[in-house]
């Protein structure tokens, strides 16, 4: 390297420093005037994202001066396909959207269709809804404790989380026949009522979980590394969160004790003992807490609900929208409904054609319009439906929380460091099938 490009040794000595035959104050002045921001892609297929999201960062040496996500890479049009299928049909649609959230979906969606009908739901199919609501919610915090561990490098917790998941799958399974997009929530109440030893399984679930959640926080909440890579990062305060509209967990490890089952109660939660998890450090770890703690506080409620379950219906007694099938289960909501479809086949010619004509043509709903709002794992996840009194929604629109909690992401990660953007963008929690549903 010649003297002329690099003469450092020289300001030891007092002399001026040159770069290239040029004063250094000279060089840096230069350079400070043109724009050195350095533009990169950071996806669109990235870890601590569930889909596919692409985030285009603008840096300064390593710190993040500017974060603008783009979406869209996984659009489904299921919004608009509803409208093009009748109102049972819908619900094997909206189930897809957030795709660790199936029961949210399609509860928020029956209950608007239900809301329009001016239909109640029979006490034990609710309460069914909040048993299987609340083990995915705590399926949901699982994924995202494994995917975030194992993005921050804790590869073990990985191996926990997935483990742990799996006895919920196995459940949802057992109860509806489908791991995932089950189209178990119908408009009036639920497809089939508990299969046999549901209700065992789920107890042995609520006696192994406690200690599991204990193992998780025995790996990180004392783990340095851990600390260092969320204490501090992604931090967003309450008027923050408000300003944004950003919802759920983030919004509650800010301070605030916003949750839709508490402030604006559904499906009988305000029945249930159970507290809303805060934080008030309104970072990373703030969320991480929360979401621990949402997880013990799911186990309480699951539990109160099967004290609650007794012998009914699980679906509403009106044989304008109930299949002749399900209605013929009985007051006590058992038995094989394959068994009863025989029965009317054989036995009732009427109850066959009405059957046959829900089934292809479904129920009409009166014209209409209304926005139900139910906690998700992610936050407030609200459906506003407009009936045009057809056989098929008018319309379809779903306030899904990734999409709306997604803004924070040039909140959560500009002023930090490159490295700490997974952190942030994975406390999100965002589902991509939400977002560009």
């Amino acid at each position: 390297m010649s003297q002329d490009l690099y003469a450092g040794a020289a300001a030891d000595e007092g002399r001026v420093v040159t770069v290239a035959g040029r004063d250094w104050d000279d060089v840096i002045a230069a350079h400070s005037d043109a724009d050195d921001h350095l533009v990169v892609n950071m996806g669109p297929q990235h870890p601590s994202t569930h889909g596919v999201l692409r985030l285009v960062l603008e840096l300064e040496g390593e710190t993040v001066i500017g974060c603008r996500p783009v979406i869209g890479y996984l659009h489904t049009g299921i919004e608009k396909t509803t409208e093009y299928r009748n109102w049972v049909q819908g619900v094997t649609l909206v189930t897809r959207m957030d795709y660790l959230s199936n029961m949210f979906n399609e509860t928020a969606y029956c209950m608007a269709v239900e809301k329009l009908l001016g239909i109640e739901v029979p006490d034990r199919a609710t309460v069914i809804r909040v048993i299987m609501m609340e083990l995915e919610r705590i399926g949901s915090h699982l994924v995202w404790l494994a995917t975030t561990g194992l993005e921050l490098g804790a590869l073990s917790i990985m191996l926990y989380g997935w483990r742990e998941r799996e006895v919920i799958m196995d459940i949802k399974e057992m109860v509806s026949g489908l791991r995932m997009n089950n189209a178990y929530i119908r408009p009036g109440g639920v497809a089939v009522d508990l299969a046999p030893g549901s209700e065992q399984k789920i107890r042995e679930f609520l006696a192994i979980m406690p200690k599991a959640i204990d193992e998780y926080e025995a790996l990180l909440s004392g783990n340095p590394i851990w600390q260092k890579r969320t204490q501090g990062v992604g931090y967003l305060d309450t008027e923050g969160c408000l300003a944004l509209g950003v919802t759920g967990p983030i919004l509650r490890a800010s301070g605030l004790a916003w949750d839709l089952r508490k402030t604006e109660s559904y499906c009988g939660y305000d029945a249930y003992d159970f507290d809303v998890a805060t934080s008030t450090d309104a970072d990373v770890w703030g969320r991480y807490t929360v979401r621990m703690r949402e997880m013990r506080e799911s186990l309480k409620i699951v539990a109160q609900g099967l004290d609650r379950l007794r012998p009914g219906p699980v679906m509403v007694a009106d044989r304008k929208i109930a299949w002749p099938a399900q209605l013929a289960l009985g007051g006590d909501g058992l038995g094989n409904s394959l068994d009863h479809v025989k029965h009317i086949m054989a036995d009732s010619m009427e109850a066959l054609i009405h059957h046959f004509k829900l089934v292809t043509e479904g129920f009409r709903v009166p014209a209409g319009q209304v926005y139900v709002p139910i906690e998700s794992p992610r936050g407030e996840m609200g459906y506003h439906v407009v009936a045009d009194g057809s056989n098929r929604p008018f319309r379809v629109h779903v306030r899904d929380p990734s999409f709306v909690n997604l803004q924070s992401a040039s909140a959560l990660t500009e002023g930090g460091l490159i490295a700490d953007v997974i952190a942030s963008v994975a406390s999100i929690d965002p589902v991509m099938g939400g977002v560009d549903r």
